[in-house]
């Protein structure tokens, strides 16, 4: 089985359906950024164009959304922003969207500590909901967040800064889940591993980017691809 993961959509979901295998996945995961500073209207219409293409959806907002695209989530029963959800016996998702400070003042943004608060308390509503599905099972997990980790391969802008969250970085130490998706930074098309974490970047889905997560014979992998 798989799911199809993209990074920033920006109003451009009508790229989705050139995704290769988009329709036949188990969910299409969409990790923020869902508007250009839109509101629920806006946000409808990606909703709406991302269902067509796979109806099984999971979304949280990213910095460049107004509060009510995560109210228009919660309400449909598909924001995953400090929420937890199990994929598959074995398989947990936790999201954190959202950003820290922006030089450009976008809609939704929080400090550093803030971002720290939700991913601890997300990730023990991941831990709780793995123990409820088999509390002697080993688990996989996948964090969906929008802001990448600072220093590293996929938090540096064109002038060659890192702009990440340190803690982001700092979870992933402390928690290494197995897979992080973020995005945020367009031009940081990218994947690393920091430690046993596999951190992968798809950058803007109008340029085509992608992650294909699949679990076959309880292996998880995680491949960053291009339309």
């Amino acid at each position: 089985m798989y799911w199809i993961a993209v990074g920033d959509v920006h109003e451009s979901a009508g790229m989705l359906k050139a995704i290769p295998g988009v329709s036949g996945a188990e969910g299409l995961i969409l990790s923020g950024d869902l508007t250009n500073r839109g509101r629920e209207e806006r946000a409808a219409l990606v909703l709406a164009q991302a269902q067509a293409v796979n109806p099984n959806l999971l979304a949280q907002m990213g910095n460049m959304d107004h509060a009510e695209v995560g109210e228009l989530l919660s309400r449909r029963g598909l924001n995953i922003h400090r929420q937890a959800r199990l994929l598959a016996p074995g398989l947990v998702l936790m999201g954190v969207g959202w950003s820290t400070p922006t030089p450009f003042g976008t809609p939704s943004e929080v400090p550093d500590s803030v971002l720290a608060d939700w991913l601890a308390e997300t990730h023990e509503r991941a831990q709780a909901l793995a123990a409820e599905d088999c509390a002697t099972c080993p688990y996989h997990l996948v964090a969906v967040i929008h802001t990448p980790p600072v220093n590293s391969a996929l938090d540096r802008v064109s002038s060659g800064a890192h702009v990440g969250s340190a803690a982001v970085r700092a979870f992933i130490q402390q928690a290494k889940p197995d897979v992080v998706i973020c995005g945020h930074i367009h031009e940081a098309v990218a994947e690393e591993r920091l430690g046993d974490t596999h951190v992968l970047n798809p950058g803007l889905l109008a340029e085509g980017g992608y992650v294909r997560l699949s679990l076959t014979d309880g292996q998880l992998r995680a491949s960053l691809e291009r339309v």
